[in-house]
């Protein structure tokens, strides 16, 4: 008989990356609740998503035999509640909230690995005089405890971008803000976290360098890493594409997995996935924790399919499962696999044409193994696409294949010249 695996807002196709896993012909796949409630809603309570997914849950008439997480919140805080239902392996609420709120993942990092973490400080955006609690230099960046994709973000140069900046967090904060303390609801919390709560701030110093980011599992106390992932930037604080394996030097790549071990071990996170984003400054010498993420990463699963043979999920299905994680290996169709996205600048426009199915072909004939998601289509207004970035807006994804990683920039640059797009300004 099969085993009824869960997955919380199943992407659309997603079946085919899932089939990649070795035991697929004895797992039955299932979604839980879909993407639009739980990655693009406007607005959303965090104890209603968990009721419903209960409902799905208990209405389902077969056996519930595990449930993952490949999404950030709500979806990360959903599953170890709906795993205790269950008796279901899962990491306990409070170790993933001290992940999820950023300013509470802060205070722990700086427990146990200080010389990684940036200079920050909290900040409550509906103080009387927010600027009185500010404890760095300028500039530095501020952003909610609890926001998505970079929203609500904003480099602070002086004093009057703090008091503009300030002035949008709080028209727009409540939005997480609001059902990030339902989640907090269910965990015994400390008295700062108290007061810092999902609709207050974090100032942070601001961090250069390349990016990198280890994901891996914790199993009954045991660490282990399937993956390093880089994201290179070619432009300034634009991220465009991960690549997969690491291109970074083996000794950098060592201290992102040890100051990951070290922080899942001080939180007591167990039975569940990670990804950890790091920023390696060469110049300085410097490693530091950029965020850290309570689950496998979805939007890594198809570089893992190319490079490894199957979808980053296989590990932590077993771990849903109760079973040891087997590690992925270099079964792919290649050496090296990068998710591109398609930059379109940050200025707001409406789209008039997108590349035609027979260009997206030629695309792949000449590249085999590429594929092109497009986000966009004729008509839209760029501001008014669903979790899009403040630095750039994204038209599309491309996931690439090649021997190397000179090969792999080289055809993302020949793709980005491939892909024609136009657009009008909007009046």
């Amino acid at each position: 008989m099969k085993k009824n695996v869960f997955i919380p807002a199943m992407k659309k196709g997603q079946h085919a990356e899932l089939e990649t896993l070795r035991d697929a012909e004895h797992l039955a796949f299932h979604n839980l609740l879909d993407e639009k409630r739980l990655t693009l809603a406007e607005s959303f309570s965090f104890d209603r998503l968990v009721n419903e997914a209960l409902e799905e849950l208990k209405a389902f008439s077969g056996s519930v035999d595990a449930i993952v997480a490949q999404w950030d919140f709500p979806t990360s805080v959903m599953v170890p509640l709906l795993c205790r239902e269950y008796d279901l392996p899962s990491p306990t609420r409070e170790s993933v909230l001290k992940c999820e709120h950023k300013y509470w993942s802060r205070l722990e990092q700086q427990k146990v690995i200080p010389e990684h973490v940036p200079d920050f400080c909290s900040i409550d955006p509906f103080a009387e005089n927010p600027l009185e609690q500010l404890s760095l230099d300028y500039p530095f960046w501020l952003k909610p405890v609890k926001a998505y994709a970079s929203q609500l973000g904003f480099r602070v140069e002086n004093e009057a971008q703090f008091h503009e900046a300030i002035k949008i967090t709080r028209e727009g904060i409540h939005r997480f803000g609001d059902p990030f303390n339902e989640a907090l609801a269910h965990a015994e919390l400390p008295e700062e976290i108290k007061r810092a709560n999902g609709n207050t701030c974090i100032a942070e110093a601001i961090i250069s360098g390349v990016q990198g980011a280890p994901e891996g599992v914790m199993y009954r106390g045991e660490f282990s890493v399937h993956g390093v992932i880089d994201q290179p930037k070619e432009q300034e604080e634009l991220y465009d594409r991960m690549e997969y394996p690491s291109s970074l030097p083996e000794k950098i790549q060592q201290q992102m997995i040890d100051a990951s071990r070290r922080f899942f071990e001080h939180i007591g996170y167990d039975n569940g996935g990670f990804n950890v984003e790091f920023m390696w400054n060469e110049e300085q010498d410097r490693l530091w924790v950029v965020e850290v993420n309570p689950r496998i990463s979805q939007s890594h699963s198809q570089i893992f399919v190319m490079v490894d043979g199957m979808t980053n999920h296989e590990v932590i299905i077993d771990i849903a499962l109760g079973r040891r994680p087997k590690l992925l290996n270099r079964e792919g169709r290649f050496a090296v696999a990068a998710k591109c996205f398609i930059p379109y600048g940050n200025e707001d426009r409406i789209i008039t044409r997108v590349p035609s199915q027979e260009e997206l072909d030629a695309l792949a004939e000449r590249f085999p193994g590429t594929q092109v998601y497009l986000e966009v289509e004729p008509g839209m207004r760029l501001s008014e696409l669903p979790n899009q970035s403040l630095v750039s807006y994204h038209l599309g994804i491309i996931f690439l294949g090649a021997e190397n990683h000179e090969q792999l920039r080289e055809r993302y640059q020949r793709c980005l010249e491939s892909l024609h797009f136009e657009s009008d300004p909007v009046e």
